[in-house]
Parts: C-alpha cells; structure tokens; sequence
C-alpha cells in the first residue's frame, strides 16, 4: 500500500498516511474519464437557449399579397423562416441535457482521476483547514503555505470561514467531499484535502 505525507498549515511532515489501495491504485482509464466529463458537463447545462417558430413570432397574420397574378412568389406571411425577422426553423427550445451514468462508472472515473493525481504528486493532505476568521488574506496565506497554484480544495461544509474566505480566489475551488468528482479533480492542478475530509471521503467511497 502506497502512503502520502500530512502536512501541517506551515506545509511540514507531521505524520504519513496509508491510503487503500482499491481507491489509489485504480488503474487510469481515458474512456471512463471521458464518459465521467461528458456527462458531468451535460448535467451543468441549463438548456434554456429557446427561439420563436413562426407561430410565435408577432405579427404576420395577413396574408402580404394575393396568391397569383403579381408575378411574385407565393407568401403567406411575413414571418415565414425565409423572410427576415421571420420564425426560427428547427431552432433550439428549452430542454433538459442530464442524464446519468452508472453509479459504479462514477466512481471508478474518480478513483482513476484520483491514482492519476496521486501518480503526478500533485495530491495533498493537511492535519486541518481550519481558519480562526473569515478572511480571504488568511485563506491565501494558508494556500501559499504549501506552494500550490491551481487546487481544488476538499473539506467539509462544516467548516464555513474556509469556504468563505477562499471563495473569490481565482484558479481555487472549494467542494464538500460528498460532492467531489472526476472532472473537477482533472480540471485543477492540485488537489488538497483535509484529513477529517479525507477520512470520512475513504469511508463513504470503499
């Protein structure tokens, strides 16, 4: 079994941890990953581009000239798809773009994203995120602790000056363990998790 370091907040050694193998020694696989990131960006869609047909658009309810005999070709409105400011054809109309996959799937997508990140040594545990205050200069002070860039932090809604102090900082975000997922692992550099956070994610995982 593979073990990673717990860093204190000044980011030194305190302890080792063991991590379970069925979690970080999942093997990477790239379709997994994709299907995981598709889907995960399908269900953030709010599918509420819409545009009018032409029995939506106002006006056009007289007929523009006669059938025949003007030379003309044939109009029955000036709202047809073919005049201008005229209906939509086929265009979009509110819908739902969610779906879901298998939750086994979900999981081994994040397992996979997780051994890569772990691979990369770009995953990170500290003894504890707690802040005093709410303070976005305590929060990046604390970040900076541990030399990090971009990073996904993972802790507990519990504690809210953390989440409150680092919500506004650019290339930062912040998620309940419950709600970690592949795509938000892959799309930050780093990851950093508390190790309450840590413990309790390995629990409802295994």
């Amino acid at each position: 079994m593979s073990k990673v370091q717990v860093l204190d907040k000044n980011g030194k050694k305190i302890d080792d941890i063991t991590l379970p193998k069925n979690i970080f020694s999942y093997p990477e696989k790239d379709h997994l990953l994709y299907e995981a990131i598709v889907n995960y960006r399908a269900n953030q869609r709010r599918g509420t581009a819409s545009t009018k047909t032409t029995s939506e658009v106002r006006g056009g309810g007289r007929k523009p000239w006669r059938q025949k005999g003007t030379g003309r070709a044939r109009a029955g409105s000036i709202r047809s798809p073919l005049w201008k400011k005229g209906g939509v054809t086929f265009g979009p109309k509110p819908r739902d773009y969610s779906y879901k996959i298998p939750k086994k799937a979900r999981r081994n997508a994040l397992k996979s994203a997780l051994s890569k990140k772990l691979a990369e040594n770009h995953f990170i545990i500290c003894e504890s995120l707690d802040l005093d205050q709410v303070k976005t200069k305590e929060g990046v002070r604390l970040l900076e602790n541990f030399k990090l860039g971009s990073v996904l932090v993972v802790d507990s809604h519990e504690n809210k000056n953390l989440f409150l102090s680092l919500r506004n900082l650019q290339n930062v975000k912040l998620v309940n363990y419950q709600q970690l997922n592949a795509y938000d692992v892959l799309t930050y550099e780093n990851i950093l998790f508390s190790k309450k956070a840590f413990t309790s994610f390995v629990e409802m995982i295994k």
